[in-house]
């Protein structure tokens, strides 16, 4: 019967490690030391194809500086396109908090790429004279340059994800634009009625507003292509061979298929932790934005009979255990919870990127677990709000309607044609009376009706003269 594990050794010692187990001994003091969130790493896809891709192009780069044979890179490739491919990452157990500045993570993947290449090649797990977690597949590496690179990568990936999920919300917001275009309906500030707007220009509104969101993600991703592989330890790179970084860079670029490029200054860039607070800052815009939509979407359709009940959100679940009949708005309340969480861990990353230390910042792990938990919650969010929300949003054109006929909001555009102060005492009197602004003007013969039909036309008051 084979054994149930191998033994491994390190600078501690001798422990045991399951014998079917692809990570080794590293990861295995890790897992008992570490059970803080209860989040693992495999949760985080993304993550474990950002460090098979930096593996796999410093393996690439290593084999071109001499320092191991084809064999090797073999065996490490095999290994990294199949954890690219997402086999192997149910041995990535780690919890996403972390002391160690992510050299746990690191070990993690050095060991699964090494058992599993060792395999590949005929040999045992845990015989690693023939292909090393160290020597062979952390070759030239530190953690300090190879996790924070795989960071980036894992972001850049993720990044793309999550554009895609919210273009395709925008989409529809602007599907609903098309569909709402001919309801006028008032517009509101400070909650207060304003002037004539149509509905459709509300949902436009909403859809330009996170597309404005799209633009700053895409353009924090070049901010995410700056690496600092070739860094080590601290910068300088020690142990790192003649033109090994810029090897490697031009590797991971046409592995990843980003632009990729190595940092001016490594030792800055090692220390340096700008590109996850400017990115996470980006999340932080964006839940900023989509959490106001989400509000107005609830405002909207507050009622059924003593709200402004404009719209209608799908009914999707009984919404009390005590009051029959009440359906409430679920998908925006929990996109606005999603928001909520982003823009807190805005903040925790921020405090994490300050209390980075000399040549060095430890925390990179919190950050990375507040960011990629960010991504997957908005892209879950994004998708959720489209289809169980936004796509059967259906609208009440008669409520609309008689908000204009009844507001005095109107008003407002007979300010160049009498006048602000006269327009006021009409208001005021409106107000007063409960009488419309129409009626009032009629009464007072203050305009001809062709008059009142071109300056008290409210679709003429919301730009979309002539449009059906």
């Amino acid at each position: 019967m084979a054994s149930a594990s191998r033994i491994e050794h390190d600078l501690l010692g001798k422990k045991p490690v399951p014998a079917d187990a692809y990570y080794g001994i590293q990861t295995a003091r890790a897992l008992e030391n570490f059970n803080i969130s209860g989040v693992p790493l495999r949760l985080y896809p993304d993550v474990i194809r950002g460090l098979a891709m930096v593996k796999l192009a410093a393996a690439h780069a290593n084999l071109e500086c001499g320092v191991f044979g084809r064999e090797i890179l073999d065996g490490i490739e095999g290994a990294c396109r199949e954890l690219v491919d997402g086999k192997l990452h149910d041995q990535f157990q780690l919890d996403v908090f972390q002391g160690g500045a992510g050299t746990s993570t690191n070990m993690n993947a050095n060991e699964v790429i090494a058992n599993r290449a060792l395999e590949l090649g005929g040999h045992e797990k845990g015989d690693y004279k023939h292909c090393d977690p160290h020597d062979h597949v952390n070759a030239s590496q530190s953690t300090n340059d190879a996790y924070p690179t795989a960071l980036h990568v894992a972001m850049a990936l993720g990044n793309v994800r999550l554009v895609a999920a919210i273009n395709q919300l925008i989409e529809s917001f602007r599907a609903k634009g098309r569909e709402f275009s001919g309801i006028v309906k008032m517009g509101r500030t400070q909650l207060q009625d304003a002037v004539p707007m149509t509905l459709g220009q509300e949902f436009n509104a909403f859809g330009e507003t996170l597309a404005g969101e799209v633009r700053a993600l895409e353009a924090v991703q070049n901010v995410l292509c700056e690496i600092n592989m070739g860094a080590t330890a601290i910068g300088t790179g020690l142990n790192a061979p003649a033109g090994y970084a810029a090897k490697c860079t031009a590797h991971l670029a046409r592995i990843t298929g980003f632009p990729i490029h190595l940092a001016p200054d490594l030792i800055e860039a090692t220390q340096d932790t700008q590109a996850f607070v400017l990115y996470s800052g980006c999340m932080k815009s964006l839940a900023i934005k989509l959490s106001k939509v989400c509000n107005d979407l609830r405002l909207l359709s507050s009622g059924p009979r003593c709200g402004l009940r404009e719209i209608n959100l799908p009914a999707k679940q009984p919404g009390s255990s005590i009051m029959p009949g009440k359906v409430n708005p679920v998908i925006p309340e929990v996109v606005n919870m999603v928001c909520f969480r982003v823009i807190g861990s805005d903040l925790t990353v921020s405090l994490a990127a300050e209390a980075g230390q000399l040549q060095l910042n430890v925390f990179e792990p919190v950050i990375a677990a507040c960011i990629f938990e960010a991504q997957t919650m908005f892209i879950n969010a994004a998708a959720t709000l489209r289809i169980h929300c936004i796509d059967g949003i259906t609208a009440n054109e008669d409520v609309c309607r008689h908000y204009v006929e009844y507001s005095i909001g109107t008003v407002t555009a007979l300010n160049p044609v009498i006048g602000y102060e006269r327009t006021t005492e009409l208001a005021a009197e409106a107000m007063r009376t409960g009488r419309g602004i129409l009626e009032l003007v009629r009464e007072r013969q203050i305009l001809s009706e062709e008059q009142l039909a071109r300056v008290l036309d409210p679709r003429a008051m919301t730009g979309q003269e002539g449009t059906a």
